[in-house]
């Protein structure tokens, strides 16, 4: 019976290390730099992919052309195998998961804009109720987030709620707001009268560039108020766009709650209403869920934004 069990320990060893070895020349694109990033030799990496074309009976590979690119069999079998290996590293997370919350470790990931003013206040109320959870904070774009769910590199993240990915969950969160904001040195930093949509448009704009989903919001409301904006600037960063609004005469649109007098912003009034969209909490489908992970849900689910 012990002979068997090892037999069988020893055969599964196998098939995931072949499974990873495929993944490595997939993504390498090549044997060379896959054996470089698994750290074995050319002539061993190539034999364990013999091997394993030879148990399944298909050639997995093209190995005619420059690059190695995997056959149509090769493709329907790389997709399972990511699979697999996803599965099996959430199961390896269950049979550790601590119940109490003693300890375990949560990854985290949120798109700029929820991180300038979200993130700060999460992690605070978290690491006060569950002192002993690691935390790895990531922010990502929404095509980055979708991705480390789908590949289970992320347990949760906070983004919008429009989402791509059939594997991933959208559980809405609390809806956003964006305001038309300013620094003190604009003249319009002390004015209380709201803003009309002609008086908006002749403000000069500093904004996220377009591949933002903000700025596409944004763009979509000026759209809507028949206004087209003169934008002066384009910024990359949240906190760059920021420090450009501090120290300039130019206004921008960003979640109402990053308007604080620590940050020397001010919120002006409209007379329409400003863009609004959802915001989720995104985790992958049909997968292990850590007691760290539901933890941070419910506390999320409890959070009134800006608090």
């Amino acid at each position: 019976m012990q002979r068997i069990s090892r037999a069988y320990r020893r055969g599964t060893h196998m098939l995931l290390r072949h499974l990873r070895y495929l993944l490595a020349v997939a993504d390498n694109g090549g044997f060379t730099r896959a054996a470089e990033a698994l750290h074995v030799s050319q002539p061993t990496l190539s034999q364990q992919i013999r091997q394993l074309e030879e148990s399944l009976g298909v050639v997995l590979f093209d190995r005619t052309s420059r690059t190695v690119k995997p056959t149509d069999a090769g493709q329907a079998y790389i997709e399972c195998a990511r699979r697999v290996l996803v599965e099996l590293a959430a199961g390896k997370r269950a049979l550790h998961d601590v119940k109490d919350l003693s300890r375990g470790t949560l990854r985290l990931a949120m798109t700029p804009t929820f991180m300038a003013y979200l993130v700060g206040p999460l992690v605070r109320d978290y690491k006060n109720r569950y002192p002993n959870i690691h935390l790895e904070i990531f922010e990502l774009s929404m095509d980055d987030i979708e991705t480390g769910l789908a590949e289970d590199s992320l347990d949760i993240a906070i983004a919008f709620d429009q989402v791509r990915n059939a594997d991933i969950e959208s559980i809405p969160a609390f809806i956003e707001t964006l305001g038309l904001m300013v620094g003190r040195d604009h003249p319009l930093y002390d004015c209380k009268t709201p803003l009309t949509a002609q008086q908006v448009a002749q403000l000069e704009f500093a904004l996220l560039t377009p591949d933002f989903v903000t700025r596409v919001c944004i763009d979509e409301y000026f759209a809507s108020a028949r206004i087209t904006p003169k934008v002066a600037i384009e910024v990359n960063s949240v906190n760059t766009l920021l420090e450009v609004i501090r120290h300039t005469a130019i206004a921008t649109i960003l979640p109402e709650p990053i308007a604080t007098q620590d940050r020397a912003l001010r919120k002006l009034a409209l007379m329409d209403n400003g863009p609004r969209r959802g915001a989720a909490l995104l985790r992958r489908k049909n997968n292990y869920h850590s007691a760290a992970s539901v933890a941070f849900m419910e506390l999320v689910s409890g959070t009134t934004v800006g608090d």
